[in-house]
């Protein structure tokens, strides 16, 4: 993605965008992107640093060991939201500008850090829409709080 980004000439202005304010809903592999350090990422991956979070590409296995399971997401309420690891990345450590909003074992796997949204996981994958719903809430909340 990192290198898809500099040949189309997207890196500027996607940074440009991050430090105006710009919403985001990553997951997975945004997630890496917006990250503050990768662990174990190409040498040539920059990381935008959106996110208070080091992560590991691939932290919970390769294809083999992509599963599903239901988690528990805070500002969802009590109802679990079932989540779809594909190749996750791992969530080594979380700053503390970030805040962990669901977590899988010891592990977060859900953040919320100003007008962004990092998941491990991929929500487009269930017919649960509350996660991007979250997202649109936080989004319009982020885009009147600058317009004001």
């Amino acid at each position: 993605m990192s290198r898809l980004l500099r040949v189309f000439d997207l890196e500027r202005p996607l940074r440009d965008r991050l430090a105006a304010g710009m919403p985001t809903l990553s997951t997975c592999a945004g997630l890496i992107l917006l990250s503050r350090e990768i662990l174990d990422g190409r040498p040539d991956q920059v990381p935008f640093g959106a996110l208070d979070l080091r992560v590991r590409r691939n932290g919970y296995g390769r294809q083999v060991q992509s599963f599903e399971a239901d988690i528990a997401i805070d500002p969802l309420g009590i109802v679990p939201f079932h989540a779809v690891f594909i190749r996750a990345p791992l969530i080594v450590s979380v700053g503390p500008d970030a805040d962990v909003i669901a977590s899988f074992g010891d592990n977060a796997v859900a953040v919320a850090q100003g007008p962004h949204l990092g998941l491990c996981f991929h929500p487009e994958m269930t017919d649960d829409p509350r996660l991007h719903q979250l997202f649109l809430d936080r989004a319009a909340a982020a885009l009147e709080a600058s317009a004001a």
